[in-house]
């Protein structure tokens, strides 16, 4: 299945309640989107869920912005 912006930024929406205006590769998860660390473990789950790619744990710290999920969901599917 090919990730692209679009899924993530879907299951972005769902999961923080955001604005899809928001949600730009560039959008940083905790100042843009308002995410807490609860959230972005909630939003690990719901691409696990969705796309069979969750954030390992100790990778979660090194995820801040969307970009940064399109870029690691990608490098574990490569």
């Amino acid at each position: 299945m090919e990730i692209t912006f679009e899924t993530v930024r879907d299951i972005i929406v769902d999961t923080l309640s955001c604005d899809a205006e928001a949600i730009k590769p560039e959008a940083k998860l905790l100042e843009d989107l308002e995410a807490d660390s609860l959230e972005i473990v909630e939003l690990s789950m719901a691409l696990q869920e969705n796309l069979g790619v969750g954030i390992e744990d100790e990778d979660l710290e090194n995820i801040k912005t969307v970009q940064d999920i399109l870029d690691y969901i990608k490098s574990k599917q490569a």
